[in-house]
């Protein structure tokens, strides 16, 4: 599925636009498609982050009781010791 696009100017410095090339080269793409890339990595590493600072504060607020720390490393022990290494 294609999906609308607009285009946007960005202004770049030179030694950006030749790393940007460089990369882009490499990987057998175009230069907006490496852009478009690094943009939506970004906004995505964002919205991770933002995550796992309320999964922090929520931990912060209500920490896990002691029983709950225990059955959670023995249910972590269990799985290794059922995975097929």
């Amino acid at each position: 599925m294609v999906m609308a696009r607009k285009q946007t100017l960005v202004q770049l410095s030179d030694e950006l636009i030749a790393a940007l090339d460089r990369e882009a080269a490499r990987r057998g793409v175009s230069r907006s498609a490496l852009i478009r890339e690094a943009v939506e990595s970004h906004l995505n590493n964002a919205i991770e982050a933002e995550i796992d600072r309320k999964i922090v504060a929520a931990y912060t607020r209500v920490p896990q009781t002691s029983e709950e720390l225990e059955w959670a490393s023995a249910q972590a022990l269990q799985a290794i010791r059922e995975e097929p290494w």
